[in-house]
């Protein structure tokens, strides 16, 4: 391995024919290159589309009301139904894997018209009425003040937390926010905080417009009495919420006197389901990264593999005369293994820096450009790379294998009368 005689024959093999070991190399370099690209790329796309996740309770299911398509217990058919605040706390007993159940009413104005009022100043948002626990379940954080919480439920407060976008819209950027009032279809509440969104989606539109109040004020405020509008529940860690769909389903079907098989009554959304769905599917990108990188390297090793059983046949003499002189079939073989694997891994590591590069340059553009959506951060684990390392020198082996076994296969006697 430390020999100086063996690496300066080794450099003179390969750069006797530069061209010919250029384009052997260039597989490799290729095949590891392709691998890198592909690998970031599919992270890239994955850190993307999960950013709009960040935040959000994945364990989640959102469950509505939808007219019945069955009559049931002298109900007519196409009735429509509310849930109830009492079918809350059913659930809540009946199904105790649940950890968080929020009840949840909203209020948007009609097209073109708009609800909030400050001062002089108005705009069209959307109002939620919830409880304090729906900031554990949306990709939001308060930026200035407080959340709702539960005394606000208790004695019906008529305060609201805005989001920030609502705060440019409104406010001058030095104003106060919090302690202000705003008129909401005809209604004041009082501003006590302010909330950011945690997803990337900085440049939407709705992003950060929207208003929370506590679901009793905001009942009674606009006359939804005990309806629940929809819910947002989400089950214990270490239970997934879709194995409690049907048990959830079946407890409001019972309550709501909906027929057990009317299957359109109430909707729902499993977003547990969808995370899952999005997870499987990048699982499936990264092997076929992983796959079609593997192909090309091994395309490349193939070659590697072909010219060194031609460097061997060039070689037949020299080799020959080796034998004659009483060198160790040994020694011969290893100098063969030892040029494949340092072309291999010379290749292989070029493609990798290469790789490097490349990706550190895209990682710069987008810090300069902004975010991109559906695309943040591509990058490769350091595990990659020394996968890809450990495949090289197995690969190196391997391209060397075959021709340094072809090598000392031949006789003294034969490999000499080769001209």
């Amino acid at each position: 391995m430390f020999n100086r005689d063996r690496w300066k024959e080794i450099l003179e093999v390969l750069t006797s024919n530069w061209f010919r070991t250029l384009l052997t190399a260039f597989g490799v370099f290729w095949g590891i290159l392709i691998l890198i690209i592909l690998l970031s790329a599919g992270k890239g796309l994955e850190n993307g589309i999960k950013q709009d996740f960040n935040g959000v309770a994945t364990n989640t299911m959102f469950m509505w009301t939808q007219s019945t398509t069955m009559a049931y217990q002298g109900l007519p058919e196409g009735r429509s139904f509310n849930f109830k605040l009492e079918d809350v706390d059913l659930i809540r007993q009946k199904v105790p894997e649940l950890k968080i159940i929020s009840p949840r009413n909203s209020l948007r104005s009609a097209s073109g018209v708009d609800n909030v009022i400050y001062g002089t100043e108005s705009g069209s948002y959307r109002i939620f009425g919830d409880y304090p626990e729906i900031i554990m379940q949306n990709p939001m954080y308060v930026a200035k003040g407080r959340f709702i919480n539960h005394n606000d439920i208790k004695e019906k407060r008529k305060v609201v937390v805005i989001g920030d976008g609502i705060r440019k819209d409104l406010y001058e950027d030095d104003e106060e926010v919090l302690g202000t009032y705003l008129k909401i279809s005809g209604v004041n509440f009082m501003v006590v905080g302010t909330y950011k969104e945690k997803t990337s989606n900085g440049g939407n539109q709705d992003s950060e417009r929207q208003i929370y109040a506590p679901f009793t004020s905001f009942s009674q405020a606009f006359n939804r009495a005990d309806n629940v509008g929809w819910m947002a529940l989400t089950a214990k860690d270490g239970k997934s919420i879709s194995t409690l769909t049907d048990k959830i389903i079946s407890t409001v079907k019972q309550s709501r006197k909906v027929h057990p098989d009317d299957e359109r009554a109430i909707g729902f959304f499993d977003l547990f389901k969808q995370y899952n769905r999005v997870e499987t599917l990048f699982s499936a990108m990264r092997w076929i990264a992983i796959i079609v990188g593997t192909l090309v390297l091994i395309s490349g090793v193939i070659g590697i593999s072909n010219i060194m059983l031609i460097v061997v046949k060039e070689r037949t003499k020299e080799i020959g005369i080796r034998r004659a002189l009483g060198e160790n079939p040994w020694s011969i073989k290893k100098q063969i293994l030892m040029e494949s694997i340092f072309l291999t891994i010379i290749s292989g590591m070029m493609g990798i820096i290469i790789g490097s590069l490349f990706i550190y340059g895209i990682n710069t553009l987008l810090d300069s450009v902004g975010p991109v959506d559906m695309f943040m951060n591509p990058s490769v684990g350091i595990g990659v790379v020394t996968l890809a390392l450990v495949i090289l020198i197995v690969s190196g082996l391997l391209a060397g294998f075959i021709p340094a076994q072809s090598a000392i296969k031949v006789r003294p006697i034969d490999a000499l009368r080769t001209e």
